[in-house]
């Protein structure tokens, strides 16, 4: 059954009857190895962004001349 959908769930069923937290921990450790940083890592650029792009949606269109 290897490879089809139900050996999935099957295994599935396999590794939450061992483990109930199997994919939570799989997850995680997949979270601990990101390198790329972004606003969940610096908060301040996220709200140095935020508030750029809220100056730029709230401008006046300026008129052809």
């Amino acid at each position: 059954m290897a490879g089809t959908k139900a050996g999935g769930m099957k295994a599935a069923q396999k590794n939450l009857a061992k483990d109930p937290n199997f994919y939570a921990k799989i997850g995680k450790k997949g979270g601990q190895n990101g390198r790329t940083g972004g606003f969940a890592a610096n908060p301040e650029l996220a709200r140095i962004a935020g508030a750029k792009g809220g100056r730029i949606s709230r401008r006046t269109k300026k008129a052809d001349k």
